[in-house]
Parts: C-alpha cells; sequence; structure tokens
C-alpha cells in the first residue's frame, strides 16, 4: 500500500508569513485574507431554494505558506511559475538532518551525505516547523554559501527547507537564492514533517497551479514513499 506524507502547513485566514523591515523601522507581514465571496444563503434563492453553492475569495501574497520560487521570483527575465513542468517538480528526494542547527547561524557542509545527490529533491530538515506561528520562527538556521555552491555543483532539482527562508534574512545578497534560481534549481519553503521521512525512500511532489508571471506559488508538498 502506498503511504503518502503531507509536508505542508495549513493555508487560513491571517496565517503567519514573511516580516518585511520597512525604511521606518515597521513591518510589513504577509499573511492570507479568506473569505466568502458567496454565501450558502446568498447562493439559494438563485437555484430556487433547490440548492446553495458556497464561492470562497481569498488573497494572498504568492510567498506564502509551503511554497515554490521560480526564477522569476530573483531574476526578471527567467522562468515564472507558469513555466515550470511537472517533471520538474516531481523528483526523488533526499531529507538531510540539520537539527543541531542554531537560529542565526549557517549550517556546514558536515551535515550532507556521503551519496550522490545529482538530480533529487533536498529537503533540510532544521526541526523549525515546530514553532511555526510564533515569534520564534523568523529567527531561524540556514543554509550557508558553501552549502548552496556544493547542492549546485551536485546538480540538484531542488532544495527545501522546514524554516521561512533558506537565506540568512540580514544578507542582503541573498546567496542561496541567487545562486540556486540562477541554476534553475527551485526552492521550497516553510516545509513540515520532514522528520517522517527519515532512512526512507521517497518521491517528492510540489506541484504549483500554472500561474503566468507568478513568482512564487503555494503548494501542496508532500511525499510518496516507495
Amino acid at each position: 500500500m502506498t503511504t503518502f506524507i503531507d509536508l505542508s502547513h495549513y493555508f487560513e485566514d491571517s496565517m503567519p508569513g514573511f516580516k518585511l523591515k520597512n525604511e521606518d523601522g515597521t513591518f510589513t507581514q504577509y499573511t492570507a485574507h479568506i473569505r466568502p465571496f458567496l454565501t450558502h444563503e446568498q447562493s439559494k434563492p438563485k437555484f430556487k431554494g433547490k440548492a446553495s453553492f458556497e464561492v470562497t475569495e481569498i488573497t494572498f501574497q504568492t510567498s506564502i505558506g509551503t511554497y515554490i520560487d521560480s526564477p522569476y521570483h530573483r531574476f526578471p527575465n527567467r522562468r515564472d511559475i507558469s513555466e515550470i513542468e511537472i517533471e520538474e517538480v516531481v523528483l526523488p528526494g533526499v531529507v538531510i538532518d540539520a537539527r543541531a542547527g542554531s537560529a542565526g547561524e549557517p549550517v556546514s557542509t558536515d551535515v550532507l551525505p556521503d551519496r550522490a545527490l545529482r538530480g533529487n529533491a533536498v529537503l533540510f530538515n532544521f526541526g523549525w516547523d515546530i514553532h511555526w506561528g510564533t515569534d520564534r520562527y523568523y529567527s531561524y538556521p540556514f543554509i550557508s554559501k558553501e552549502v548552496t555552491e556544493f547542492l549546485v555543483e551536485e546538480d540538484v532539482r531542488l532544495v527545501g527547507a522546514d524554516t521561512v527562508n533558506v537565506d540568512d534574512s540580514k544578507d542582503l545578497t541573498r546567496p542561496a537564492h541567487t545562486l540556486l534560481l540562477k541554476n534553475e534549481i527551485f526552492i521550497v519553503e516553510n516545509l513540515m514533517n520532514l522528520d517522517k521521512l527519515y532512512n526512507k525512500r521517497f518521491r517528492f511532489f510540489a506541484v504549483p497551479v500554472k500561474g503566468k508571471k507568478v513568482a512564487a506559488m503555494p503548494i501542496r508538498a508532500f511525499a510518496e514513499v516507495i
């Protein structure tokens, strides 16, 4: 029997997202707003009381929840979300145990496995999903430039993490996003449940909707244990 493991956070009203600091010291908070566009009660007269339907309206920034970045997120002339092929985001997966990482510190190459990673989705488990929805979630371990360069050399196809950002928020050059997306290596952030994949062979699914001129998009990330 096939086993599937859900790796996505709930997408819900007022969910937590990025906090971007403005020049005046205030913060812009990313989130989602979910509300009825048409309620059951409002729609019932349209069907003469014989049926009713709810239509939901959602507004959100596309870098929210468990989501994937396209190269267009970093580079204005590169591929956007709509140009990602399905086979590029259904991949054999490898989980990296980075749970020894500390908030505000880069993970070193010591955590990388002694095996070929070419063609894989490489997912870093910092164990940070337990802080989702708290202030601590915004102070997190991240992927160092050395690790990023190694992953590019290994020709991995996707890099994921259970943190809000694979980069150090204090490094404005954003080396992980820059190097990975420049090399057509997609990024998935805000994963969860990666600890359930240790010592398992699995395929990782990170398929977004085909959004044209869209830089990033929430996904229903999951693993199919083989």
